[in-house]
């Protein structure tokens, strides 16, 4: 039932800046929090950045001052903006959003499938 589907993905050249969409469906987003991964080829899926209601969002040092995560007006889509973007960001981008639950481990994870970025000149 729960939904997480990310979109925006694309080709783009160093310096270039790019927004990606998750969107998320069968969930409150008064009782989740949601976050940004993304994955290089070969390598480990990373944790990118993460918005929590009434929290700050924070950062990855990697992407800090360059990546920034919000939310529209109806709580329903996450964003992730992307400015001045890098080789070394090239990756499959993911969305989580972790819904909270009364019992252990109190908190349950969704992800989306994914959305390519490639920064490449």
């Amino acid at each position: 039932q729960v939904q997480v589907v990310e979109s925006g993905g694309g080709l783009v050249q160093p310096g270039d800046s790019l927004r990606l969409s998750c969107a998320a469906s069968g969930v409150m987003f008064s009782d989740s929090d949601m976050a940004w991964f993304r994955q290089a080829p070969g390598n480990e899926r990373v944790w990118v950045g993460a918005l929590s209601d009434g929290i700050r969002p924070r950062y990855a040092a990697a992407v800090k001052g360059r990546f920034t995560i919000s939310s529209d007006n109806a709580q329903n889509t996450v964003y992730l903006q992307m400015n001045n973007l890098k080789p070394e960001d090239t990756a499959v981008y993911y969305c989580k959003v972790t819904k909270a639950t009364t019992t252990f481990p109190f908190g349950e994870d969704y992800w989306g499938r994914g959305t390519p970025v490639t920064v490449s000149s």
